[in-house]
């Protein structure tokens, strides 16, 4: 199981190897966000015939159905599953009822469980609404048997994602907001320790959601916006549903409440019309909010979206603003993560010798510490993007 992209692929991803069991079955679960990601798509493609020449080799995910005739033309490649099918079990040649039926040991230290998947904007540059569809939202009752065989295998962190997790709720009976779900899921399970959301469109953060960031201890500090860019009209030119404004107001509010917030975004570089002093603003954006987990893509045009016919910005520009913003939020980051030295921070460990804190932060463990494990660690020192 290859899985590449987002956190509501991850969780497919677990479903579909629960499926698979030892069926020699590869299945590449792809992305199609940016250009770079279909090309990341196309290689591991490659790579894991190579490691497995035998197996029959399928291709599921946003890439799947953007760039199908691409992909199905592909040596490589047996075929196809629509990424609307991809937990189907019989898509796959096997005869398991389905991918809902057992949950697997977890591949990760969180259980990631994909609340809503689909989505109902427009936004000019994206071309995931074409692989994903309509935003659909799972029943809370769903949900909460989700989190319940997440919690079976141990999983000490929840992680909540979808395509467009602020939307949860809009298809349903009554028109539920995200809040509710969150406040629904941290009664049924007080023994929960953690509870994380993925991405949010923060102009639809409902005042409930709001107030569990602010005052839950269960619910993790840490808030990645899907923030795009710092400047006003360029927001416009995305067909974004909120202004800069709106966003520092957000954080600010909540900052309020929780100072201990930690700030993540996605923001993407060199969007067509963009000038200097829009991606200055884009740059600004990140000491002014504090952003310091930044997903920072470089703006690649995406087959039959609007944005792909706008007067488009050079791609070494793009590169070059790219890297200004990443190392803007590097900057930002390491000052955060310096002032965490000497401060007891609760640490999930992780699998490969590191944790993290409420607030995402990674920290160095000591050689031999189960994953899965909650401890107490003071770190002492900064040294090669980690804190030890």
């Amino acid at each position: 199981m290859i899985s590449l992209g987002c956190r509501l692929n991850i969780a497919e991803s677990e479903s579909i190897r629960s499926m698979l069991g030892d069926a020699d079955v590869v299945v590449v679960n792809s992305c199609a966000v940016t250009a770079e990601a279909v090309r990341q798509t196309r290689q591991a493609i490659r790579k894991a015939r190579r490691a497995r020449p035998d197996a029959r080799l399928l291709v599921t995910g946003c890439a799947a159905e953007v760039e199908r005739d691409q992909l199905s033309a592909m040596t490589e490649v047996d075929g196809l599953v629509p990424n609307g099918a991809k937990l189907e079990a019989h898509r796959y040649g096997l005869v398991v009822p389905d991918a809902t039926q057992s949950a697997p040991p977890a591949q990760h230290t969180r259980a990631f469980v994909a609340v809503q998947n689909g989505c109902d904007h427009a936004c000019t540059f994206c071309v995931i609404p074409q692989g994903r569809g309509p935003s659909r939202s799972l029943t809370v009752r769903e949900v909460l048997a989700e989190i319940e065989r997440g919690l079976i295998h141990h999983a000490p962190e929840v992680v909540l994602t979808g395509v467009d997790v602020t939307s949860w709720g809009h298809d349903l009976a009554g028109q539920p907001r995200l809040g509710a779900l969150v406040r629904a899921i941290l009664d049924r399970f007080p023994e929960l320790p953690r509870l994380r959301m993925s991405s949010l469109d923060g102009i639809e953060v409902d005042d409930e959601l709001f107030d569990i960031f602010a005052r839950e201890p269960r619910m993790m500090p840490h808030l990645h916006l899907s923030l795009q860019h710092g400047h006003d009209l360029i927001l416009k030119r995305m067909k974004r549903r909120h202004s800069r404004a709106d966003a520092v107001q957000l954080v600010e509010r909540l900052r309020a409440r929780r100072p201990d917030l930690a700030i993540g975004a996605d923001l993407i570089a060199g969007f067509p019309t963009e000038d200097d002093a829009m991606h200055a603003a884009n740059l600004s954006i990140i000491r002014e909010l504090g952003i310091v987990h930044g997903h920072v893509f470089p703006y690649s045009p995406r087959p039959g979206t609007p944005a792909a016919r706008m007067p488009q910005v050079g791609k070494p520009l793009i590169k070059a603003r790219a890297a200004e913003l990443r190392a803007e939020v590097a900057s930002v980051r390491e000052a955060w993560l310096r002032s965490l030295i000497g401060t007891p921070q609760p640490v999930l460990a992780e699998r490969d010798g590191t944790g993290c804190t409420p607030h995402f932060a990674r920290i160095a463990l000591p050689d031999g510490t189960a994953p899965g494990t909650i401890l107490t660690v003071t770190p002492q020192k900064f040294e090669r993007g980690l804190l030890h």
